[in-house]
């Protein structure tokens, strides 16, 4: 039988992925939601995780299960189904940007962050509007079709790129002030994270 063994790095790692989450969840809450929804927290959380968890389920699992669950709250509350037409591309995406940070973020250092901010919206942004392709008379199901569909989104990505930078500061900004403050954190002293 295996002994629970507290893990400090890990609650504080979550504690900030759900601080984050908890903005995103507020936000349908605004009057201004519609032109706010794409200066999202989900970029950043996706490469929160990857960077800071070396266990893959918990890399990929955590981020992913706060989304699905941000996802359902935002539905109930804004009256938009879930389930819409090509949304598991968006859950795709997510993967995939969980694992641009955890390809890319060896390191912690501003400029890994900022090529893996780049890198996981480029990423989010092909992938993720495949699933636009999915709605209805939108665009037609064609390569041109997909191709005016990237360029309608350019506005949206633009900020989803703001949102993955300005929470990403935030959330590995203050990881990085915790860990040099309590050198507990670190991952050598906590391999199992």
């Amino acid at each position: 039988m295996s002994e629970f063994k507290f893990n400090p790095r890990t609650a504080i790692l979550l504690l900030i992925i759900v601080a984050i989450s908890l903005i995103r969840v507020a936000a349908p809450l605004s009057d201004n939601f519609k032109e706010i929804a794409n200066f999202s927290a989900v970029g950043a959380i996706a490469l929160f995780g990857g960077a800071y968890f070396n266990n893959n389920y918990k890399a990929f699992g955590f981020p992913l299960v706060l989304l699905l669950l941000s996802d359902i709250f935002i539905a109930k509350t804004s009256g938009y189904g879930f389930f819409y037409a090509g949304w598991y591309w968006t859950y795709i995406a997510f993967v995939l940007m969980v694992l641009v940070a955890k390809l890319i973020i060896k390191k912690v250092t501003v400029l890994s962050f900022l090529g893996a901010a780049v890198l996981a919206v480029l990423v989010h942004w092909i992938v993720a509007d495949i699933g636009v392709m999915y709605f209805p008379g939108l665009y037609e199901p064609t390569f041109a079709g997909y191709i005016k569909c990237l360029g309608a989104a350019i506005p949206y990505e633009r900020l989803f790129l703001y949102g993955t930078l300005a929470y990403g500061a935030i959330m590995f900004g203050a990881f990085e002030v915790l860990r040099a403050k309590y050198p507990s954190l670190s991952l050598s002293a906590n391999t199992a994270v």
